[in-house]
């Protein structure tokens, strides 16, 4: 029988191969050792607890600089490692397939070059393990992953919530330092430290500083609008008619939705069964009949929809007699949206000047461009003719065209569905800009102050460089508070370019995780690249044995809406990959954290980092003849 009957390469091609495959090994391993000498300024200043990582991840880098695809071909065809899960211990696992490659050479040795000792296999896993327990805490006793919840404003007077929240299995609390205040987050902390004491569990605690956003201003207000519509069926028959509430312009009630302020004397005359007749914004004829009358106010029925403004005029009618009259009282502004869709200009502007939409002239051509306000002023003296920009998490795309100090032309390339509407206080994302701005905002110091003597570990939002985690230790030491752990939130393009300059500035620390922010992320790097750039962030995380958050927007529609989606729960099954997974908070955030749990169980005995586990698969047990069998 022939070579290729039995898929056997001859001798010749075999040790052909293995020669080809011992010399591309070796240059790898001479890479990594040449690559510490390159690093050698970075190695030197890590903490002692990080030294050995720190080299890992050098070993790693001079790996993936290049392409190994072929090389790991010819070693899967020899049965060997293919060095697909070499992270955590990159010189160990090349050091066993020289051995390996040796010994298929029939026996024969060669002399390694020499190493100083690093990561052995049994250690990889096992520093990163004790990375992850230092700053996230202890693993919980059912699972290997840790749960990060969001807490919302309620839980600071809300003890129960915290409590139920830490029953259901809440490893991490975290604070976004972004909302309420230092008052809240000490009630959040304080709800905590007593359910702690209460179940016998520990929960550590992360501050989320809120970091320099950039962020749309105001825009102008509309003319306050309400409005009333009955419920009809699919025939668009009646099925019960609008109830509203007029009510004294001066009454402390609500102004909005269906409550309607009144001025003058008609509520102090008002009866059941009498009629308020009016013609509204649309000048169309409209009639109320009250149902309740208290002379404060009085609670009517309709059954045609109406849209009323301040200052529209309302007549009582009894037995076909006007008894009484009045007005429309003042409404609330209504927040207004400024019109997109590709084509548009949209000027950018420095300062507090309200947003707008654009100005048409009578014939329908554009005199002014659509302009809306910018939180930073570093952003005008940074940005650059041809750099892309992104609003309100990507809805809104464009290119900026024409820079000045006060004010940047974007060319609006992309809106969501044709035509978007950009709010205020929405997300802006410069993809390709270097902003020239500190990743840590007056405010953030502020909050560090409450941070040092509260939390856990503090995340840092926005960071873009190494100088920047320089500055966060810098601000720990002064407050005493180097003990806490620190987060890096990769959530813009440059954070991620420059991923391993920043993992190698915070090793200088002596705890440390990187949290993947998937949502500011995938606007930046794009999408379609998300799920490669996440990947990449988890393989350089695990080769410096800094343990990964993996957060933003994990079962948000479970959280918000209480059902989540087919591809939120893949992508919580994916959580595996990491040490922690972060939710959101929302009004299903309970079923959200017990969903979650049972997903992070049930896969846990099925991945691995990228190794996938074979436990026993209870339907590899059907035998051929019960497969044949019809249902």
């Amino acid at each position: 029988m022939s070579n290729r009957q039995t898929g056997k390469p001859d001798e010749q091609s075999r040790n052909t191969l293995i020669g080809r495959a011992t010399l591309g090994v070796e240059r790898l391993r001479k890479d990594a050792m040449a690559i510490e000498e390159e690093f050698a300024d970075r190695l030197d200043i890590t903490a002692p607890a990080f030294r050995a990582s720190a080299r890992n991840l050098a070993h790693y880098l001079a790996v993936r600089r290049v392409d190994i695809r072929i090389l790991q071909r010819e070693l899967g065809s020899l049965g060997l490692s293919s060095l697909g899960r070499m992270e955590a211990h990159v010189m160990a696992t090349l050091d066993s397939v020289v051995d390996a490659l040796c010994l298929l050479r029939k026996g024969s040795t060669t002399e390694h070059l020499q190493v100083p000792p690093t990561i052995l296999f049994q250690e990889g896993t096992e520093v990163l393990a004790e990375n992850a327990n230092a700053i996230l805490g202890a693993l919980p006793a059912e699972r290997k992953t840790r749960i990060m919840v969001t807490m919302p404003s309620e839980a600071a007077d809300d003890p129960a919530f915290v409590s139920r929240l830490l029953e259901q299995g809440m490893n991490i609390m975290r604070i976004n330092c972004a909302h309420d205040s230092a008052e809240v987050w000490e009630r959040m902390v304080e709800h905590l430290r007593q359910a702690e004491k209460a179940f016998g569990r520990s929960c550590k605690v992360c501050c989320d500083l809120a970091g320099p956003k950039l962020r749309t201003g105001d825009v102008e207000s509309a003319i306050g609008v309400i409005k009333w519509k009955p419920q009809r069926n699919a025939l668009g028959q009646t099925i019960a008619p609008a109830v509203v509430r007029f009510v004294r312009e001066s009454s402390e009630e609500i102004t909005e939705g269906t409550i309607v302020p009144v001025r003058g004397d008609l509520l102090a005359s008002a009866r059941v069964g009498d009629l308020i007749e009016l013609y509204d914004a649309r000048g169309r004829a409209r009639s109320l009949e009250v149902i309740e009358a208290s002379g404060d106010s009085c609670l009517c029925q309709a059954i045609r929809t109406a849209y009323v403004t301040a200052g529209t005029e309302l007549s009582l009618r009894r037995h076909r007699k006007v008894v009484a009259n009045a007005i429309i009282g003042t409404l609330p502004l209504r927040p207004q949206a400024i019109d997109l869709k590709p084509g548009d200009t949209l000027e950018v502007v420095r300062g507090a000047i309200p947003g707008r939409n654009a100005v048409v002239d009578g014939v329908g051509a554009v005199s002014e461009a659509a302009l809306i306000g910018c939180s930073l002023d570093e952003a005008f003296s940074s940005v650059r003719e041809g750099e892309r920009i992104f609003l309100d998490d990507g809805k809104i795309a464009g290119t900026i065209r024409k820079v000045t100090p006060d004010r940047f032309s974007v060319e609006v390339t992309y809106a969501a569905g044709g035509a978007a509407k950009l709010h205020a206080e929405k997300g802006i994302n410069l993809p390709d800009t270097d902003l020239k701005l500190p990743a840590l905002s007056p405010a953030d110091l502020e909050a560090l102050e409450f941070v040092a003597g509260h939390a856990d570990m503090v995340a840092m939002s926005f960071v873009q460089r190494p100088r920047d985690i320089e500055e966060l230790i810098v601000e720990l030491d002064r407050r005493d508070a180097s003990h806490l752990g620190i987060v890096l939130k990769i959530e813009t393009q440059k954070a991620f370019s420059r991923l391993p300059s920043l993992l190698f500035a915070v090793m200088r620390h002596s705890t440390a995780a990187v949290m993947v922010a998937r949502g500011d992320l995938g606007v930046e790097v794009g999408f379609e690249r998300l799920a490669e750039v996440q990947e990449e962030i988890l393989w350089l995380c695990e080769a410096a044995h800094i343990p990964v958050i993996w957060a933003t927007q994990v079962l948000e529609s479970l959280a918000k809406r209480g059902m989540p989606s087919r591809a939120e729960v893949t992508d919580a099954a994916m959580g595996t990959r990491a040490e922690c997974v972060m939710l959101n908070k929302g009004p299903y955030i309970m079923q959200a954290l017990e969903f979650l749990r049972d997903v992070l169980n049930r896969m846990e005995t099925h991945h691995e980092k990228k190794t996938v586990m074979l436990r026993r698969l209870s339907i590899s047990e059907s035998s051929p003849a019960k497969w044949c069998l019809s249902p």
